[in-house]
């Protein structure tokens, strides 16, 4: 097997998203959402082992021998910067490597919809991105922190588990802080953000109760809050945050959330036509209609509408799949393993389009 160093040289230069090592397995490489073998050579465990322990920081090796997995970042020299995941599988290690962009991409390179660009200028109050592991959605937020930094004088403060991508201060003032080397815990860090006089703060992961509270107190006095929540629809994202309280919580948070919250994108990456991938998005916006539902405990009809808000900048996954087909950016037989509703698509496609929604939002 290559050395480490020649590894990672070699996933920079094929454009691989991920670096994969198991025991007695090729090191393998993701390129455009496809698992590829680097070299056709397994690579032992006894070396992947080895790797790992010269890999372990220092901080995160007590951490480690009782969790049995870390999460850091990692810069190879000449090479580039990785967020590293070091774990044991069947009692062996395993280590995935995920390249981190030295430059963080524009809207237009990610081919967002343009409705992202504008949440980047929200005052204040939650956008959340939603969606599964590895759909992009960090490199979404990095680029609305981006375009923040490029075009508006603000106080950004990131809290990151680890950090994923550097910003060089523009217009703003950015402070990036990594948990396990620059704070504690993301409940140290969001116990003093306040303190720190943000305008902005990005939370890398809203993971409990605890960390929506203090970003939801953010939000309150007047700060804009972003980050990032593991769900599989827009919609989803709501109940989502209610699960993290007591049932004799939940009823005030709700009304705190239909306050403060502002938007929903939720991302699915899609194999595109080129070879590469496209984000599939759908896009919840706190419009009136959306802030009655959430105080009413309707979170049922919330997916209409989603569907019925195309002129307030809302779109489902598969109205975003049905632009990507008519563009030529997808194929319909791709789109349609992606789409909520393959069936509503396919009508869609034949021109019928049913306002099964709008009958539902006012049922």
């Amino acid at each position: 097997m290559p050395s480490l160093h020649e590894l990672l040289r070699i996933a920079v230069a094929r454009g691989a998203s991920d670096v994969h090592l198991v025991a007695e397995r090729p090191p393998t490489l993701r390129i455009a959402q496809e698992l590829v073998p680097a070299t056709p050579e397994p690579i032992s465990a006894e070396q992947v082992a080895a790797n790992a322990d010269a890999l372990l920081p220092p901080h995160l090796r007590e951490r480690f021998h009782t969790q049995r997995e870390a999460d850091f970042s990692y810069i190879e020299p000449g090479v580039g910067r990785f967020r590293v995941n070091i774990f044991l599988a069947t009692g062996t290690y395993a280590i995935s490597f995920r390249h981190v962009k030295d430059r963080v991409p524009s809207f237009e390179e990610l081919h967002l919809p343009p409705q992202i660009q504008g949440l980047a200028m929200f005052p204040r109050g939650i956008v959340l991105a939603a969606g599964t592991t590895g759909c992009g959605k960090s490199t979404t937020l990095a680029a609305i922190i981006e375009h923040i930094n490029t075009h508006l004088v603000r106080r950004i403060i990131t809290i990151e588990d680890p950090i994923e991508y550097i910003f060089h201060p523009k217009c703003s003032i950015i402070s990036q802080r990594e948990v396990g080397i620059d704070t504690q815990s993301f409940h140290a860090a969001l116990k003093h953000v306040l303190r720190q006089d943000p305008d902005v703060i990005m939370i890398g992961e809203m993971r409990d109760a605890e960390s929506f509270v203090a970003a939801l107190s953010a939000a309150q006095t007047g700060h804009l809050v972003l980050s990032t929540l593991h769900t599989g629809t827009a919609a989803q994202a709501i109940p989502r945050i209610l699960d993290f309280f007591p049932a004799s919580e939940r009823d005030s948070i709700r009304m705190a959330l239909a306050d403060n919250l502002r938007a929903v994108f939720c991302q699915r990456l899609v194999p595109s036509t080129d070879g590469g991938v496209r984000p599939a998005v759908e896009i919840l916006i706190a419009t009136p209609t959306v802030r009655k539902l959430i105080e009413q405990n309707r979170l049922d009809k919330l997916s209409a509408a989603i569907e019925t808000g195309t002129e307030d900048g809302m779109q489902t996954f598969n109205q975003s799949l049905y632009a990507m087909i008519r563009a030529g950016e997808v194929t319909e037989e791709v789109a349609m393993r992606y789409a909520s509703n393959p069936e509503a698509l396919r009508m869609n496609l034949k021109g019928v389009f049913l306002d099964e929604a709008r009958r539902i939002l006012t049922s």
